[in-house]
């Protein structure tokens, strides 16, 4: 029995687990592209406590030794039955793929909104844990904000109306409210004047989709949209027309992420932009061109604060998963604690990870050298990644990301997947070669 995204069976207690343990057979495999959740419960609960307080920023000398104990501990343990593999597998079949982190500033308005909202008395209700009060209907305010004023609800615009800007109207097309938006409308008016590349727009939300979609009929930009309202015997045609290299008027592609990862091969697009904190860190383009991947992060915000606790969760994976060793420390626990504290382009150096500490104070050992593009790091430890600070922009790989981000962007963290190594075309793999690709240890990650 072969079981894909197998991190699903987590909870005995679920019908699906219980029908899959109810069917008789002598093998079972589970393949999954997400080895751990947010916490090690799954593993064992003698496990979890002390290697989370070893990963913390400022663990103790002795708290770190018996991280790392319990760490070898628990991979003598986990390498008896798991078999790990990488992407760095294919990597001489593929083409190069440039990743990018790109915190964009809040405009005024959405900073006035962001402040208003986060100093309101729901807010102080909410911190205090009074009864009655939704946190995931707050952090769902903040998300809409960090994406675009436009997204807020009637009744939220009401409590909020104080802090909008005149002249601000719902029903509008207005890039100039939203950093994020601003850029994306720069990069894309850039791409459809200049290369014939095509691009998918990926969000959490279809009020978002909705945005984009209003802005490429406002721009008269062709567009396709694929999202869970859509019955699955249509999706097939929608990417055909994206991937057929004649069609060249529909070059953006908007995709629900909720409603993606169902097999879709979107192979005629080289340029993906995950618009949301929330959406999939990683994305695999298909394209036999080289890749751009960007994912836009609202500066100071709860989404960067997401994009801490993601990193976090991958720098867990990498120390009990892949063996590795020295992963950073990203941040304390108190540090997540402050997920609805807006820290802003003021207080860079407050509560932030160490990746944007290397954009302050200068990279960490490992990172590449000044004026060189980091290729081949680990997607998992950013921390190894370029990091570009707001003055250096110019040294941003990626032409197009480079042009469009002038005063929008605060910083960017850049990766290069790999140096292009072209095999002769009749140049064969040694018997080492093959035996290596399948030899257990090696690694491949289906993400």
């Amino acid at each position: 029995m072969l079981c894909d995204e197998g991190h699903r069976l987590k909870n005995m207690e679920s019908q699906t687990y219980q029908a899959l343990n109810g069917l008789k057979a002598q093998r079972r495999v589970i393949l999954s592209g997400t080895p751990i959740q947010n916490d090690l419960t799954e593993f064992r609960k003698n496990f979890e406590l002390p290697i989370l307080r070893g990963r913390d920023a400022l663990a103790s000398d002795k708290d770190r030794e018996a991280s790392e104990g319990k760490l070898r501990e628990l991979l003598d343990v986990a390498n008896k039955f798991i078999i790990r593999r990488t992407a760095e597998l294919l990597t001489k079949y593929l083409p190069i793929k440039y990743e990018h982190v790109v915190f964009c500033r809040l405009t005024p308005a959405q900073h006035q909104l962001y402040q208003h909202y986060s100093t309101s008395e729901v807010m102080k209700r909410l911190l205090d844990g009074s009864a009655g009060t939704q946190p995931l209907k707050a952090i769902t305010v903040l998300k809409k904000i960090c994406n675009h004023p436009a997204l807020l609800e009637e009744k939220d615009l009401q409590d909020l109306a104080e802090a909008l800007r005149p002249g601000f109207d719902p029903k509008a097309i207005q890039t100039v409210l939203s950093g994020k938006m601003l850029l994306l409308d720069r990069m894309l008016t850039m791409i459809r004047k200049t290369t014939d590349d095509k691009i998918v727009l990926i969000s959490n939300y279809t009020q978002t989709l909705d945005l984009f979609e209003r802005l490429c009929r406002e721009r008269r930009w062709g567009c396709l949209r694929l999202d869970g309202s859509m019955r699955v015997s249509k999706r097939g045609k929608l990417v055909e027309k994206l991937n057929d290299n004649e069609n060249k008027q529909d070059f953006i592609f908007l995709l629900s992420s909720k409603a993606g990862g169902c097999g879709l091969n979107l192979i005629g697009a080289n340029r993906w932009v995950l618009f949301d904190a929330g959406a999939r860190s990683s994305m695999e383009g298909g394209s036999t061109e080289t890749c751009y991947i960007y994912r836009f992060i609202a500066t100071g915000t709860l989404e960067e604060k997401i994009f801490q606790r993601q990193a976090h969760k991958q720098c867990l994976s990498s120390c009990v998963v892949d063996e590795e060793e020295n992963v950073a420390r990203h941040f304390s626990l108190e540090n997540l604690r402050q997920l609805f504290q807006y820290t802003g382009d003021h207080a860079l150096r407050h509560a932030r990870p160490v990746q944007v500490q290397a954009v302050l104070q200068g990279p960490p050992a490992g990172a590449p050298p000044e004026g060189q593009i980091n290729a081949g790091a680990s997607a998992a430890d950013t921390s190894q990644w370029n990091h570009i600070s707001q003055m250096e922009l110019s040294r941003v790989a990626d032409i197009v990301l480079n042009k469009s981000s002038h005063d929008v962007v605060s910083y960017v963290f850049q990766n290069k997947s790999h140096e292009q190594v072209a095999r002769k075309p009749t140049e064969k793999k040694s018997e080492e070669e093959k035996d290596d690709d399948y030899a257990p240890g090696k690694e491949d990650d289906d993400e």
